[in-house]
């Protein structure tokens, strides 16, 4: 199954996400080798691994301990030391390192979130998936001192995001 363009469960009611749709994420940040990146949504830590391959350091953080634990070990087992893993807290994103040239959100939003726009440095890039929580587009945002530009990078379906940004209730969109 690991050869297949398409998204595995990786336990806790998450999955990692189709190869094609990391790739395609990772490719919308433009990333050049220099950024420090946010990672929102860990899961297994392969997206994280696939960052650190195109920045300088990435800060990602997972609200479920377990998953953050075992890509934590995963992570540093194959010799990351650009990659730091956070337990998720109360607050979005990881505000503390902040601001952050690109953020990738590995979970979806029923809009963008504010919290981890106010983490985003000016002319920085945030790909998030927005939308219902049955379907979603994937967005990119570049922010810019006035007025954002938004981009449909087109169609797809994630995980939830959990907690503060996400679903109050079941159905509940505003992209």
């Amino acid at each position: 199954m690991a050869y297949e363009d398409r998204p595995l469960p990786i336990g806790f009611d998450q999955t990692i996400s189709q190869p094609l749709i990391v790739a395609l994420m990772a490719q919308a940040l433009e990333l050049a080798g220099h950024e420090k990146v946010l990672e929102v949504g860990t899961g297994s830590g392969y997206q994280a691994a696939i960052l650190a391959e195109l920045a300088r350091l990435v800060i990602t953080v997972e609200r479920i301990q377990p998953l953050a634990e075992k890509a934590r070990k995963t992570l540093a087992s194959l010799g990351y030391t650009n990659i730091v893993v956070h337990l998720a807290t109360e607050t979005l994103g990881w505000p503390q390192e902040a601001p952050y040239e690109a953020i990738i959100a590995a979970a979806a939003a029923p809009q963008v979130p504010p919290d981890l726009l106010a983490q985003l440095a000016i002319g920085g890039r945030m790909v998030i998936p927005v939308g219902s929580l049955y379907m979603q587009d994937l967005y990119k945002i570049t922010r810019q001192k006035t007025r954002n530009k938004v981009e449909n990078l087109g169609g797809c379906r994630f995980v939830s995001l959990i907690g503060k940004g996400a679903w109050e209730e079941a159905g509940q969109s505003q992209p």
